[in-house]
């Protein structure tokens, strides 16, 4: 039998029975600095704490007798006897004593202790191995820093959100991955956190989540949506956060929000739009006492064109009108496509009649010339109707109707032509 090199200074151990209950304990003392199994006795070959022994080097024997014999050199042996022969426990106790022997109900006791921590310790190992598996492949990034922001976890999710790996991040400050000026109050802000306890307003802390802005690792900016736990540990204070990219996200909520408020064709502000623009343009003109002017476009010919040429022809007619009227006015006035062939404009600070109608001219002409679309070539004019605040009506709803109407008498004076409502009132 092979014997292995013995540890220094450890407690020699003698085990008399090699069953589930030897193999056990003996398992548990391979990993005690503390004491070493000299033996291991037990008549059956086929037990499973020889085949355990032997794998690590320790003397088996097939009788009590003989291991007693061969340990009589360890006065100070302790002997675990887990057999029930009383002629066992009788030779123990004639060679070592009783002092030295642990045996009967004794035995029994230590055998279910070490069988339950072995219990209770195989299932902490799968605990863990679970908690690391969803640690390592959870979609979520998570990172883990000490109270000093000193970054002591990051999960391969983390890695690629940021684009760090581990060795690289792993001992940085976690300021690293955040933006101005955020990046500078960061280490002051967990400081003050951990002496009184507080959050404060731009923090993160308690709160179950917060859209933050970070930073990749190229420098590019992202919004993440982050939770922060403290996790106290013993005497340290650590904390755990748990984030997500939402780019994605964002963008789609950008999209949603865009087409709520915006033409799906033309990409021009819709009726809804155009109506919170209008307002907001009369309480300005009402204020620095203003004038602020509505046209109501409708297309001339674009019936006709939609007939002859289809109405895909006529979508790019569309599109392309509104290009050219977006490039008409100036960029603090609103154009709207109010449906169909309609547009609107709000025109701020118009000034006066004539500047109203100089630019109903300018969209006139933005219309006359040809369009060209997918090898076909058609023309288009424009009836335009002009409401004026304060002069022609006091509230958005009854411009609008004003402007509406001044476009139909436009269009029966000829088309491709303007009218003021005050020309049409009477």
């Amino acid at each position: 039998m092979n014997k292995k090199k013995r540890k220094h200074h450890a407690h020699p151990i003698l085990i008399i029975g090699a069953g589930r209950g030897g193999s056990a304990l003996l398992e548990m003392f391979l990993d005690d600095r503390l004491v070493e199994v000299v033996a291991v006795a037990d008549p059956d070959p086929a037990a499973p704490g020889l085949k355990l022994a032997m794998a690590h080097g320790i003397p088996v024997y097939a009788d009590a007798v003989t291991a007693l014999r061969a340990c009589e050199h360890f006065p100070d042996c302790i002997v675990y006897n887990l057999t029930h022969d009383d002629t066992v426990a009788d030779e123990v106790n004639r060679v070592f004593g009783r002092k030295n022997t642990i045996s009967g109900l004794e035995a029994k006791l230590f055998w279910q202790m070490v069988t339950n921590m072995k219990r209770v310790k195989a299932e902490l190992e799968k605990s863990q191995s679970q908690l690391l598996a969803i640690i390592r492949h959870v979609m979520d990034g998570i990172i883990m820093i000490s109270a000093t922001g000193e970054i002591l976890g990051f999960n391969p999710a983390a890695e690629k959100i940021f684009g760090y790996t581990q060795q690289e991040i792993l001992g940085k400050n976690v300021s690293l991955l955040m933006p101005e000026p955020y990046k500078s109050e960061h280490d002051s802000y967990l400081q003050r956190y951990i002496l009184t306890g507080v959050a404060g307003e731009q923090g993160i802390l308690g709160i179950p989540s917060r859209e933050v802005e970070a930073v990749k690792k190229n420098g590019k900016h992202f919004p993440m949506e982050l939770s922060v736990s403290e996790m106290p540990l013993k005497d340290e204070r650590y904390f755990v956060g748990v984030f997500r990219d939402i780019t994605e996200r964002k963008l789609t909520e950008q999209k949603i929000e865009h087409l709520a408020h915006h033409d799906y064709l033309t990409g021009l502000p819709n009726r809804a739009l155009l109506l919170d623009r209008l307002k907001q343009a009369i309480s300005l003109a009402k204020r620095g006492d203003r004038k602020t002017a509505v046209l109501f476009l409708d297309l001339d010919s674009f019936k006709q064109v939609n007939d002859t040429l289809g109405h895909q022809t006529g979508d790019l007619l569309l599109q392309e009108a509104a290009s050219r009227l977006k490039n008409v006015v100036r960029s603090s006035d609103t154009v709207a496509r109010a449906g169909g062939d309609e547009f609107i404009f709000v025109l701020n600070d118009v000034g006066s009649h004539e500047n109203a109608s100089l630019a109903a001219k300018n969209i006139i002409a933005a219309l006359s010339e040809p369009f060209a679309l997918a090898g076909k070539t058609c023309r288009v004019g424009g009836s335009i109707g002009i409401s004026i605040f304060p002069d022609d009506a006091l509230d958005s709803g009854m411009l609008l109707i004003q402007a509406d109407e001044a476009m139909y008498a436009a269009k029966r004076n000829g088309k491709n032509s303007y009218k003021f409502y005050r020309d049409i009132s009477g």
